[in-house]
């Protein structure tokens, strides 16, 4: 039990996040604060939308939630898969090394760029939250 208490409460953190943001609506105005930079701007950032697409992932509805922010659901696929890598490698007691290359930063940071100007333009309208 001891070696799986890493991966188990990273879990249940998440599990209580999703719960409150299945609970608490970020679709009603005043639960949640306004993105900075949509406010200052008018200009979505990659994590606009993230709160209402997790909301409806905690409501099961995965296509809103790709409406909202498909970037945030593809991330949480992402997630999931690691998660379930360290729990089985725990349980196994192995160790778990996730180390990033200089190269795989910047492809991160490139593809959340891209997201945000294609999300910004009028044909890419469609990945606005």
């Amino acid at each position: 039990m001891r070696r799986i208490a890493g991966p188990a409460g990273v879990m249940a953190g998440i599990i209580a996040a999703f719960g409150y943001v299945g609970s608490v609506d970020p679709n009603q105005p005043g639960h949640y604060p306004v993105c900075p930079l949509l406010r200052l701007t008018g200009i979505y950032c990659p994590g606009c939308g993230g709160l209402r697409s997790a909301h409806a992932v905690a409501h099961g509805d995965i296509a809103a939630a790709f409406g909202s922010n498909a970037l945030a659901v593809i991330g949480y696929g992402i997630f999931a898969v690691l998660w379930v890598g360290w729990m089985v490698r725990a349980a196994a007691g192995k160790p778990v090394r996730i180390t990033l290359k200089p190269v795989h930063w910047w492809g991160i940071g490139a593809v959340l760029l891209i997201f945000t100007v294609v999300r910004n333009l009028p044909f890419g309208s469609v990945l606005a939250p």
